[in-house]
């Protein structure tokens, strides 16, 4: 069954200087798939709040989905400048490096994620497609048991 959803357009225009209300906003736009657009709303909220590592973190997600890979790490490395312990941003960036090919960097920060938050990234490594070029990988095989 598919269930058709009415999205009012979020109205910036009265306040285009709420950095919250345009994170919010590249949020929902990515739950939709629109990340073009998403990372437009990240950009304009980061402009406001250049410090937000969890609108950088998402903007790296957003850049990740549009297979832009190098530029998802960037946004990623100024996330985890800003708050080192950011999980989120450890494992996204060690998918986009597995993704890229460079296996070293990959592995490095899964293991970083992982020891942040053992629990969620163990299991989610162990089935995510974006480590299909490191899955037979001894060091990886570790990791995630």
């Amino acid at each position: 069954m598919t269930i058709a959803i009415a999205i009012e357009p979020i109205p910036l225009e009265a306040h285009p200087d709420d950095g919250l209300a345009l994170f919010k906003r590249g949020n929902a736009l990515s739950a939709l798939s629109l990340y073009e657009e998403a990372v437009s709303s990240y950009d304009q909220a980061l402009k406001i709040n250049p410090n937000d590592d969890l609108a950088l973190c998402n903007r790296g997600a957003a850049l990740h989905h549009l297979g832009l890979y190098e530029d998802a790490i960037a946004s990623y490395d100024k996330a985890l400048e800003i708050k080192p312990d950011l999980h989120e941003a450890w494992y996204s960036r060690a998918c986009a490096y597995a993704l890229l090919d460079s296996p070293e960097k990959a592995l490095k920060d899964l293991e970083k994620a992982i020891q942040l938050n053992s629990q969620q990234y163990t299991q989610l490594a162990a089935s995510d497609t974006d480590f299909v070029s490191i899955q037979a990988d001894p060091r990886f095989l570790e990791l995630i048991q």
